[in-house]
């Protein structure tokens, strides 16, 4: 695997100039989750969509210059990022009455960190995307089998007998593949 396959590395790419399929790479796995936070918030499509847009933006003018600090957690800062920008978000569009916006304001401003990102649905969120991008490099048979035994939780004899793989195989495949995961998965999963 290439050194540049790790999500450390991943961070260390954003921070240089040209490398485009670096950003295309994170706005691939956090794009869905910061959306999807901002819909569990409340949000309708077209803010949440304006809000990504708008924590996008600051990644692309903080990312470079970003150095991950043992003591700080990369989801932590991406969370103060994206609770803020939705808090100017509601400042912003007072498009709801004012009693109504004040008291979402006043929510959103209260929300403790943990409440605006669950750990379990951060983590299941994160490994399924990352799953769903690792799906081109490896053959389909592979992946399934491995996607079968990981999400799915099938057993891997089932997973041989209905995608008709050696057993061996099978078990080689959700190795392989959690593997990999683990390895896209370095340093974000905290």
């Amino acid at each position: 695997m290439p050194v540049d396959s790790t999500s450390f590395s991943l961070l260390r790419r954003l921070q240089l100039p040209d490398d485009q399929s670096a950003w295309v790479q994170f706005v691939d796995v956090y794009g869905p989750l910061i959306f999807y936070w901002a819909r569990k918030k409340g949000l309708n499509s077209t803010d949440a969509g304006e809000l990504l847009q708008d924590v996008l933006a600051v990644l692309v003018a903080k990312l470079p210059t970003f150095s991950l600090d043992p003591a700080q957690r990369f989801r932590g800062w991406l969370r103060t990022i994206t609770v803020n920008r939705a808090i100017d978000l509601y400042r912003r569009n007072r498009r709801m009455p004012q009693s109504a916006g004040d008291d979402l304001l006043n929510r959103l401003e209260a929300i403790e960190p943990g409440e605006f990102f669950d750990e379990a649905e951060y983590r299941r969120l994160l490994v399924h995307r990352t799953l769903e991008l690792l799906r081109a490099e490896f053959r389909p048979a592979t992946w399934q089998a491995g996607w079968q035994q990981l999400v799915q939780g099938q057993k891997a004899a089932e997973v041989a007998r209905q995608l008709d793989l050696p057993l061996n195989t099978v078990y080689l495949a959700k190795s392989r593949l959690l593997a990999r995961l683990r390895e896209e998965l370095d340093g974000l999963m905290e």
